[in-house]
């Protein structure tokens, strides 16, 4: 059996921001009511769980080489980089999207490099006794990242969704009046003082409408949108999105209108969530560059499939050698009978 882990770094990049990254919060969202908010110490076991499984994949790719020093290098690369992707997931958490409730993060980082260890020695044992040969490098590489890209994509925005709605604190926001079938009366808000107020979707209205308010002399339109808009913000009721963030020059009675294409869209006026951490910002970001970022491991991909493409294509490399290879098949740079192979009795 040949060893398919000394080429798939980039593949192992991607696996891993998925399993450690949107996976909790997709897990969670999944097998939760949807009044029930997620917790960090739960999200971590993701990263710390992870850790072996990495360790070991990266151990078994590592070149073979003799005596107790090959191994120990082995299992220290291994373990460094489990211990630098361990921490980049581990600070999503802490600093980009914390979630509510405690968390013990220096014994989660210890945990999880120790297991890399356990990990790395299993799977560098492990992948001395898979085959290294020399292979043609193919195209499924490219099919491997276009899938990446689109599902980093999606996953990504999802993530930064989730990641706010998880990181939100405080009290639920307050009503202060709305327009549409939902808002008693329709097209009135009163606020008690100037400031910024979020406009709030409900239910599955129409994120992009455009709203305005009306009063004190002046019209006032929604002009800060929430690209990727939180929920979860509502009561038993209806579910509030936060699509919107308005500032309003003056307290008192104003008239709000929303236009969309929904007739029976309804919108609502309240205070602005309050999130803590990096994803607070990112809700505002462009969709764009936030699916940008989530499809970087899959361009990773496919960029590193073309370059080894490229490299199987030059003179006297008719195969990517992925370990150690028999003299026949290095001979000429490819296999037995190939163009400028060393054949008995040519």
């Amino acid at each position: 059996m040949t060893n398919p882990f000394r080429t798939a770094r980039a593949e192992v990049l991607a696996v891993w921001l998925l399993a450690t990254v949107p996976a909790p919060l997709l897990f969670f969202e999944w097998t939760h009511r949807w009044e029930e908010d997620p917790t960090v110490a739960p999200a971590l076991w993701w990263p710390v769980l992870a850790s072996p499984v990495l360790a070991a994949v990266l151990a078994a790719g590592q070149p073979r080489r003799r005596g107790p020093t090959g191994v120990a290098l082995a299992v220290a690369v291994s373990t460094l980089v489990t211990a630098v992707l361990l921490g980049t997931s581990l600070a999503f958490f802490r600093w980009v999207a914390p979630l509510t409730g405690d968390a013990r993060w220096e014994r989660a980082l210890l945990g999880g490099l120790a297991l890399a260890v356990v990990g790395a020695l299993l799977g560098y044992a492990a992948g001395g006794r898979l085959a290294h040969r020399a292979r043609p490098v193919s195209r499924r590489g490219y099919l491997v990242g276009c899938l990446a890209v689109v599902f980093g994509a999606l996953l990504a925005q999802s993530a930064v969704r989730f990641g706010a709605e998880g990181s939100t604190v405080g009290q639920p926001p307050t009503e202060y009046g709305g327009t549409g079938p939902y808002a008693v009366p329709d097209g009135r808000v009163t606020v008690p003082a100037a400031g910024t107020y979020a406009i709030f979707r409900v239910g599955y209205a129409r994120a992009g409408a455009d709203c305005r308010l009306t009063g004190a002399g002046a019209t006032v339109r929604a002009d800060d949108p929430v690209s990727v808009p939180p929920g979860d913000y509502g009561g038993d009721a209806a579910t509030f999105s936060w699509v919107a963030s308005v500032r309003l020059p003056a307290a008192g009675s104003w008239a709000m209108s929303c236009r969309s294409t929904e007739p029976d869209a309804s919108y609502v006026l309240g205070d602005e969530p309050r999130i803590r951490g990096a994803v607070g910002r990112l809700i505002h970001w462009p969709v764009g560059v936030i699916w940008l970022f989530g499809a970087l491991p899959g361009l990773l991909i496919g960029a590193d499939t073309a370059r080894r493409r490229r490299a199987d294509r030059r003179p006297g490399g008719t195969g990517f050698v992925d370990g150690p290879a028999r003299p026949d098949e290095v001979a000429g740079g490819g296999a037995v009978g190939a163009p400028g192979s060393v054949v008995a009795g040519s």
